[in-house]
């Protein structure tokens, strides 16, 4: 009986390990959907000049700008969404901020957003191997982590219409930065923690489009604060 036993839980630590990997490929996929569904829409609105008069030409780019929140805090609920429309949320958030990202095009090079992109890359991809290897719990960080991002949201509404500081903007971006950083390898940690094949493929999937968002905006978030300190130093 004990080889037997000691067997079937091998070949159950095997198949768990077999989907956790299956759940954090299926986000990591989704999440790097999202950010290409990004970049293709701000390519096309840049690149016509009646989707930038559309979109961006007037007091409906504020619209346009604060729409994915809209979405994100009224209409992406993985509590009481189910998967498909979860999905339709989250690559209607992704089209929203290609949208919005377009003006990005046109205001920095080709050579500064390439460049971005690659710091922004290999700084989440290492940020997400750190949170899926580290022993140390995150969990900590979550409240100091949910109060920076509000901050950062705060004050960047309130510098965009009031104070208008450069310097405050790269106050914010250098704080942006330490605050998403500490989001990717706490949601790393999380999402590979709260994987349970019990709760079946739908459930598993909800939390994947829930990952996936949050990693999503991590990205883009890293992008465009390491974007403004890279086009400073141009």
């Amino acid at each position: 009986m004990q080889p037997e036993r000691y067997s079937s839980i091998s070949q159950s630590a095997a198949g768990y390990d077999a989907g956790l990997r299956t759940h954090m490929q299926r986000i990591y996929n989704r999440m790097t959907l999202g950010v290409l569904v990004t970049a293709l829409t701000s390519y096309i609105v840049a690149s016509t000049p009646a989707l930038l008069t559309l979109f961006l030409g007037g007091p409906q780019a504020y619209v346009i700008m604060f729409a994915p929140l809209a979405v994100i805090w009224f209409g992406f609920n993985p509590m009481k969404m189910d998967s498909s429309k979860l999905r339709l949320s989250f690559f209607a958030i992704s089209i929203l901020y290609g949208i919005s990202f377009a003006v990005i095009l046109l205001a920095f090079t080709g050579e500064n957003i390439a460049r971005a992109f690659f710091i922004a890359t290999a700084m989440f991809a290492g940020l997400s191997i750190f949170g899926y290897t580290t022993k140390k719990n995150l969990d900590g960080m979550m409240s100091f982590l949910i109060m920076g991002v509000i901050g950062i949201l705060v004050m960047s509404v309130l510098n965009m219409f009031i104070f208008q500081s450069a310097a405050l903007f790269d106050l914010i971006s250098a704080v942006g930065i330490v605050v998403f950083a500490g989001v990717t390898a706490w949601q790393t940690q999380s999402m590979k923690e709260m994987y349970n094949p019990a709760i079946g493929e739908e459930g598993n999937s909800r939390m994947a489009w829930s990952a996936a968002l949050t990693l999503y905006i991590s990205f883009i978030a890293l992008f465009q604060y390491i974007l403004h300190f890279v086009s400073q130093n141009r």
